[in-house]
């Protein structure tokens, strides 16, 4: 059993552990926001349990089903978390936060926040926001401090609970992320900490602050490998559908293997949900993006977790692709053959002689 206590702000909280007394942190190292919630699905979500989970209205709704939740297929580290809420009067709910997904929130690990609706109350939508960084995990709802205990955890899911009790319903209008404690891979001035396979005519240089590729197939890769993390990085293609791609978990000094995070901003006609050639984001060869969301000749933001045999892609904070791969082990590292495990570098393609891409705010998070 874990110890309760109760603090009564517009909802009951209920929490474990002791609180630090230091004041609410302030963001630093913070990176881009991605949308965890896109308004129209549960896609990035898995439902455990018998709860219905469905989205009306641009809010995800459950409020039938004995118990249950709602978690990411993604895994997070350190962070900033935004949550909009509600519950119905005289229930409850709450969010697993860095949690197992093995059993429940508080056996495997990780912190819960458990909001309870006095019975003669009025719905309200409550804000929520978490910041986790390394073993120190803090909480605040409408501006307010609250006590959580701290997770055993490095990294873990998010999850949404649902609880029948007294015919539950849980309505979240909002889930949003931005990674904290991100590292720079390039400095914006040269190419120090990368290296160029040889012999090959894309050219690499550093313009305006940003790493730049032209000309022609090529490849510049970390001199570090990674294995699990979260990365991201801003692009633009300076031409109309010029085709490249971040790569990952390639091995050093070996060209185009690993996974590849495509670049076209291409599509069917007018339809930005029919992307031509896995489309930016997709995971490509085995998974195209559900919507091609940049355009040429636009700076874009993609975030990419990479996490054991799963990857998911945000771009401009929509996820586009959740990728899992169950295939037997590539011999050779291609991740479009096979499974890749990692580590290895990350890299940066010049695909043809029409490239003209670049790239810059490089950052990564690794997983611990």
């Amino acid at each position: 059993m874990y110890q309760k206590t109760c603090f009564v702000i517009g909802v009951l909280f209920v929490v474990t552990g002791c609180f630090a007394g230091v004041a609410f942190a302030q963001n630093v190292e913070a990176g881009q926001w991605i949308n965890l919630f896109d308004g129209e699905t549960t896609f990035g979500w898995n439902a455990l349990g018998d709860a219905d989970w469905k989205v009306v209205d641009g809010e995800i709704l459950c409020e039938q089903g004995s118990g249950g939740w709602l978690v990411t297929t993604s895994q997070f580290s350190d962070f900033e978390l935004a949550v909009t809420m509600r519950v119905k009067p005289g229930t409850s709910s709450g969010l697993a936060i860095r949690s197992g997904i093995e059993g429940h929130p508080l056996e495997t690990g990780g912190t819960m926040l458990v909001m309870a609706e006095p019975q003669d109350a009025q719905p309200v939508w409550h804000e929520i926001r978490i910041i986790a960084k390394g073993t120190d995990v803090r909480a605040a709802v409408d501006g307010k401090e609250v006590e959580l205990s701290q997770p055993a955890r490095a990294r873990g899911y998010l999850g949404i609970l649902y609880h029948h009790n007294n015919g539950g319903k849980v309505e979240v209008k909002e889930v949003k992320l931005r990674p904290l404690v991100l590292k720079p891979l390039f400095n914006g001035v040269d190419l120090t900490g990368w290296n160029v396979i040889p012999d090959l005519p894309s050219r690499f240089s550093v313009v305006d602050g940003a790493l730049n590729i032209k000309d022609g197939k090529g490849q510049i890769e970390t001199a570090g490998v990674y294995k699990d993390f979260l990365l991201q990085i801003d692009v633009i293609s300076n031409g109309d559908h010029l085709n490249s791609g971040v790569f990952f978990r390639g091995p050093v000094g070996v060209f185009w293997k690993g996974y590849e995070s495509q670049i076209r901003n291409q599509w069917e006609g007018d339809d930005r949900t029919k992307p031509v050639d896995f489309g930016t984001g997709g995971i490509y060869g085995n998974q195209p993006a559900r919507k091609v969301v940049p355009s040429d000749r636009e700076w874009f933001t993609k975030t990419i977790v990479c996490d054991g045999n799963h990857m998911a892609v945000w771009v401009n904070g929509y996820q586009v692709s959740d990728f899992t791969d169950t295939r037997p082990i590539s011999p050779d590292a291609n991740g479009k053959a096979g499974y890749v495990p990692g580590p290895g570098t990350i890299h940066l393609q010049g695909h043809d002689k029409t490239t003209d891409l670049s790239f810059r705010n490089i950052l990564i998070q690794e997983y611990k």
